[in-house]
């Protein structure tokens, strides 16, 4: 197949709740310099307007909102049909050669323009690492429903072995491994950083574990520091008692709070990729990160590991961190030198890799 055979156009989805939002504009921003037209289609929430001047500084780029709907809270299979069929129109409507959904349930709707989708979760594989056990009937009937929408992609990609793995276990299909990327920032010197445990994410997500950062802070004598918000648009609420929180921050501001931080902790026991970790390690920060397949697979060699549900185990791992500033430098060069792995350019060049393959059987069609 011919590197001729990538797409003119694409129709990419995003919300703009979490990391979705920062990995659509990166990829669009990289396939835009490859010469490829994106159209952004925007779902739930609309984007803040700090997110729409991010938008907008992604050349040719085009955002369109296409509606309320989010499918890992939606139980209405016609509120999600609808919003399929709006995605349809948009595609249609923008002349797309490929559809990449960063939602795959919507492809149970179908589609005119083969569709490639992302893994990034899904609440069967959510249950699994932060409950356990049998998912409950409204889990099951979304599970059902993805399920029909990754059998309608022709292509699946995962950022992860780990979460390829786990999302072959439950739906019987293995994607494609095309791990995050972000460009880096210039990074912080040792001299910037400052005694600081920071955290970033959505704070309301059980699976954060942010409540067990909470209970670790609450134990520790140094500071610790989290971004993002606490309520969730599913009603989900954290609880800070012990961590200082500053709420949401935009890409600058979060920058600034990832250069001075000595150490960046993520708790999460349920964690796709990752994109709040590659962040903080691009910037130079120490990385205390929670045991799990996916921080082992990515950061081994390169970061502490911690219990998340021994609070005193993690307290004194970041009290010992921040107590210690000669050894900040070192564990921040080791977290800097691995992100190098998890560039922009590999991320969007193993997505149009992707998306040539998802294009051969259209191609091999027209020529019969």
């Amino acid at each position: 197949m011919s590197r001729a055979a990538a797409p003119g156009r694409v129709l990419l989805t995003t919300d703009a709740v979490g990391g979705v939002w920062t990995y659509a504009l990166d990829l669009s921003a990289g396939l835009a310099a490859r010469g490829v037209q994106v159209t952004l289609a925007t779902l739930g929430p609309p984007p803040s307007a700090a997110q729409r001047r991010q938008a907008a500084d992604v050349p040719g780029l085009a955002v369109v909102d296409a509606g309320p709907t989010l499918d890992w809270i939606e139980d209405d299979p016609r509120a999600l049909d609808r919003a399929g069929r709006r995605l349809g129109a948009i595609a249609e409507e923008a002349g797309v050669d490929l559809i990449h959904l960063n939602s795959p349930a919507f492809a149970a709707t179908g589609f005119g323009a083969p569709v490639v989708g992302t893994c990034h979760s899904c609440v069967a594989t959510w249950w699994a690492a932060v409950r356990g056990g049998e998912p409950p009937a409204v889990f099951r009937a979304r599970t059902a429903r993805l399920a029909q929408g990754y059998a309608a992609c022709r292509r699946l990609i995962a950022p992860s072995a780990a979460f390829a793995a786990a999302t072959e276990v439950v739906y019987g299909v293995r994607p494609s491994v095309v791990p995050n990327g972000r460009a880096a920032r210039p990074g912080a010197g040792p001299a910037r950083k400052r005694p600081v445990a920071f955290a970033a994410g959505r704070l309301w997500d059980e699976a954060k574990g942010f409540a067990a950062l909470d209970a670790a802070a609450g134990r520790m004598r140094g500071r610790v520091e989290a971004a993002g918000p606490l309520e969730g648009p599913n009603g989900a609420v954290a609880q800070a008692r012990s961590v200082h929180t500053l709420g949401p921050l935009d890409q600058a501001e979060l920058a600034e709070r990832l250069a001075g931080a000595a150490v960046f902790v993520s708790l999460s026991r349920y964690e796709p990729f990752g994109l709040g970790v590659l962040e903080a390690a691009q910037a130079g920060c120490a990385l205390a990160l929670a045991d799990i397949p996916t921080f082992r697979e990515l950061w081994d060699g390169a970061a502490t590991f911690v219990d998340p549900d021994d609070p005193d185990a993690v307290a004194f791992q970041l009290d010992r961190f921040l107590d210690d500033p000669a050894a900040w430098a070192p564990a921040g060069g080791r977290a800097a030198r691995r992100a190098k792995r998890y560039g922009l350019d590999a991320m969007v060049e193993g997505t149009l890799a992707i998306y040539r393959q998802a294009l051969a059987p259209t191609l091999e069609e027209a020529a019969a």
